[in-house]
């Protein structure tokens, strides 16, 4: 690296030729810091048009006053731009002396009437609620001598819903039944899965919604802003007077517990819709929970953790469920989380300590793999969120796991392809667990295989499918929740056999007892048919066989447990070990037993 000195002595020497290449230099850099600040300036400034003179910091406030009395006028038309206020066929609802943002009885107005639609909007057009506000003796039209601009105000409000249109279903029987019931079957569950649309070829055909309800809420809101520092969540509804840069009051045209299944399609055998309006003050605060609520729905959907109907499903159950209900529900909930989360903890603990197989049923570990395969393959093939299938994922990639605890897994190189080669341990082959885990799951087998076969085929006889792929997933995944407790039964054989449950998890196993509970409060609480709402109690019969054979095989000292151990003989070895000082030796030689 050069010194300072000679940096210098080189600049002097050929600064003549070199400055006109400085200043060029100079001028570019000034270029390149204006457009950087222009679009910076385009990026982060107020969305606000600058105006002459203003001062950053002026405050600009509500052109109206708390309680002042305004009017309202209601109109419906097919334009988008309105300026017809002569016309008594477009004037739906007038309301005089509206007390804004006080909150009684005379501040919320609601009107009910029907709306008999033109042939232009039964085929895709379009209908605008045109509504106007203005202080009590002050006209609405700006056409008007005694209008004026700070006392009126008016917005505009789409009451037709552009949406995909719900076409229908793929499904279909796969044997070929008659074309009346395949019909009826599309019908009814193409209206409940609107988003498979998405994924047809061809372009997607939208169709008009008309929207039977139409809440206007005047924003409670006195706050003094800055002009140039509006709140960002707030700045797109704000409507700026241009002389005095107040503001006029907040309109909120809340469509939030609009649902989907509300809105009705517009064709031609449509001859009259429903319209309710309401008009009524909203708080500040319930107003922005309400944007940011329907903003936090918008992410979820952007990132695939939530598909188009789930948001809907939400909303109707604080809008038609019961609140004690849905409290308890919340509640219940939670509590299943976390002892689902316990027993998740306690299973892997388990089985990442154990050593020995004696006692355990290892093919009840493959079985229950598998089972959890079939689950996350058919919520892939019925374009569940990616939540959901992140963690039945994970639950697969666990099971497999405990696969590799329960049997040896080694690669088998010997063919053109590489195979997974899986043998059972020295502790759970060179015992009576094979045997009797083997002598359990040849008969179960023979009654899991009639009722998949007659699951299988009721389902291909009476429902409808989208391919012989998913008849295969929906029978089998139907089968490991309707008689997935079966898999459970070789673990009893093996206790009744061995006359021991010391070698099951029983932490694990209490948790998932809670969660059980848990199911059978759910199936109180929630509709559902008689025969399903049997079948949640499945499980309990397993789990209280377990706690009697529990009870049935307590610790005997006399008896030699499924270890090789007897109660009499650890405390002869105890003798042995405080008599001899061998005690280190006599445990560890045990321990090596154990987890051969």
């Amino acid at each position: 690296m050069a010194p300072p000195a000679a940096v210098e002595a080189a600049g002097d020497a050929g600064g003549g030729e070199r400055q006109p290449q400085g200043v060029g230099q100079m001028f570019t850099g000034l270029i390149r810091i204006a457009v950087i600040y222009y679009f910076a300036s385009k990026f982060f400034s107020s969305n606000k048009p600058p105006t002459s003179g203003s001062d950053p910091a002026v405050q600009i406030s509500n052109l109206f006053q708390k309680s002042e009395p305004i009017d309202m006028w209601f109109y419906l038309s097919e334009h988008e731009k309105f300026n017809d206020f002569g016309n008594e066929e477009a004037l739906i609802w007038h309301e005089s002396n509206i007390p804004y943002a006080v909150w009684g009885p005379e501040s919320t107005r609601t009107l009910s009437l029907k709306y008999y639609p033109s042939e232009a909007l039964k085929h895709n057009g379009s209908l605008y609620a045109h509504v106007f506000f203005a202080r009590s003796g002050f006209p609405a039209d700006p056409n008007d001598p005694e209008y004026q601009p700070t006392a009126a105000f008016g917005l505009k409000h789409s009451v037709v819903a552009y949406l995909p249109k719900s076409k229908a279903n793929k499904k279909k029987s796969l044997l070929g039944k008659s074309k009346d019931d395949s019909e009826d079957d599309s019908v009814s569950e193409g209206i409940e899965e609107p988003q498979a649309d998405s994924k047809d070829e061809g372009p997607v055909e939208y169709i008009s919604y008309w929207k039977p309800n139409i809440t206007i809420n005047l924003v409670d809101d006195f706050t003094k802003y800055s002009l140039r520092a509006i709140p960002p969540n707030i700045a797109p509804y704000m409507n700026i007077e241009p002389t005095t840069k107040n503001y006029y009051p907040t309109v909120y045209f809340n469509e939030f517990w609009l649902l989907r299944d509300k809105l009705t399609a517009l064709n031609d055998t449509v001859t009259e819709l429903p319209l309710h309006l309401e008009v009524a003050p909203i708080s500040m605060t319930k107003w922005q929970l309400f944007l940011q609520i329907d903003q936090s729905f918008q992410i979820h959907r952007s990132y695939g953790s939530m598909l188009e109907g789930e948001a809907d499903e939400l909303k109707r159950v604080f809008v038609e469920g019961n609140p004690y209900l849905l409290g308890i529900t919340m509640l219940v909930s939670l509590l299943h989380s976390v002892f689902d989360f316990l027993a998740f903890k306690n299973d892997i603990q388990f089985w990442n300590k154990n050593k020995s197989m004696e006692g355990l049923s290892a093919k009840s570990v493959v079985v229950s793999f598998i089972c959890q395969l079939i689950i996350f393959l058919y919520l892939l093939d019925n374009d569940t969120s990616w939540m959901i299938l992140a963690s039945s994922g994970v639950g697969v990639c666990i099971e497999f796991w405990k696969i590799g605890k329960a049997m040896h897994i080694e690669i088998d190189r010997s063919g053109s392809i590489p195979k997974l080669k899986f043998s059972d341990r020295d502790t759970y082959a060179g015992n009576k667990t094979k045997e009797y885990d083997d002598l359990a799951m040849k008969y179960l087998s023979y009654v899991l295989f009639v009722l998949v076969a007659c699951s299988s085929a009721y389902s291909l006889m009476y429902e409808t499918h989208k391919s012989w792929y998913s008849w295969i997933l929906s029978s089998l995944t139907s089968c490991v929740y309707m008689f997935g407790f079966i898999m459970m039964c070789p673990q009893l054989f093996i206790n009744y056999k061995l006359k021991s449950v010391a070698h099951l998890p029983w932490r694990q196993m209490t948790y998932k007892f809670l969660n059980t509970i848990i199911d059978d409060l759910f199936a109180f609480v929630i509709k559902m048919p008689m025969l399903h709402r049997l079948s949640v109690f499945r499980d309990d019969v397993i789990f209280l066989i377990y706690l009697y054979q529990r009870w049935a095989y307590p610790v005997d000292k006399k008896r030699v447990n499924e270890f090789g151990f007897g109660g009499d003989d650890d405390e002869d070895e105890a003798a042995v070990a405080l008599t001899s000082g061998s005690g280190s030796a006599s445990v560890s030689s045990a321990e090596d037993k154990k987890t051969n």
